[in-house]
């Protein structure tokens, strides 16, 4: 099983941990402390040396009531570090929702656009499109980042989930993308509830049956916070011990902040599984 993207076809017969990298003020997880071009890129060399297979760099903040960043802004923090990242030999991921972003970063030679609004904004689709192979992570979102939270769905959310992930993957494919270069993101925590969010890992084999890999972020998660009482800097062992279950359900990517934790936590898995 690969993942096709700009420099690499990633092998995801193994599950990859994916580190996290918030050039931002104002992360939910990381308080902005890594806000800085040179702070990022410190972070971000870490997240290596703590064994991540591949970087996340954000320039803009998703949690929930998060303020839309502005287009100057948000290339003035990513394109810096990708820039740097990308001397590394690494799969670097840019996550952004703007098709200008994802011009830009796929210009300078980004490897993977991973979107939280699964390319629908105007224009998205066609940028990825007219690029031969970058990697591409659709992810569900019920409502926008500042009210997500204020309404979440109702209901079983499981259904529509697969429904919308299955619909924006078809879109795609329509237009030309191969179906190698996807993977689908039921996006906890993004305009759902907490028992929304378990029943998308409960439920995971049914987004598996759409016949693409999925990418999960379980990491620091509110959900997490809700069943254990954990403030968000002291969510390290839940959040470990979902994105094992996710990825013993068969996810082939899992996005975390805690690298070098959720690593030694699949190489246990890895030699229980052999």
């Amino acid at each position: 099983m690969f993942w096709q993207t700009t420099r690499f076809l990633i092998d995801i017969s193994r599950p990859k941990v994916m580190g996290i990298v918030n050039v931002t003020p104002d992360s939910f997880s990381d308080a902005g402390h890594h806000q800085t071009t040179h702070a990022a890129l410190l972070h971000a060399e870490q997240l290596l040396r703590d064994g991540a297979h591949m970087l996340d760099i954000g320039g803009e903040s998703t949690r929930p009531g998060a303020p839309p960043v502005s287009l100057e802004d948000e290339l003035a923090r990513v394109l810096p570090v990708l820039r740097e990242a990308l001397k590394w030999q690494i799969p670097v991921s840019v996550d952004t929702y703007k098709p200008q972003v994802m011009q830009a970063v796929l210009d300078a030679g980004a490897d993977i656009v991973n979107d939280i609004w699964a390319l629908r904004q105007p224009g998205a689709q066609s940028v990825v499109a007219a690029h031969p192979s970058c990697g591409l992570c659709l992810m569900h979102m019920a409502g926008e980042p500042r009210t997500m939270q204020l309404n979440p769905m109702q209901g079983q959310a499981l259904p529509v989930v697969v429904e919308f992930l299955k619909q924006q993957a078809q879109s795609l494919l329509s237009i030309g993308v191969a179906p190698e270069r996807i993977l689908l993101d039921p996006g906890i925590g993004f305009g759902k509830t907490v028992s929304q969010n378990f029943e998308m890992l409960s439920g995971q084999a049914e987004l598996l049956s759409l016949g693409y890999p999925l990418l999960v972020g379980w990491s620091r998660k509110s959900s997490l916070g809700a069943v254990t009482g954990c403030e968000v800097n002291a969510r390290l062992v839940p959040s470990v011990a979902a994105a094992l279950l996710a990825v013993e359900r068969g996810a082939r990517v899992v996005r975390v902040h805690d690298v070098a934790d959720t690593v030694q936590a699949l190489k246990v898995w890895q030699i229980a599984t052999l």
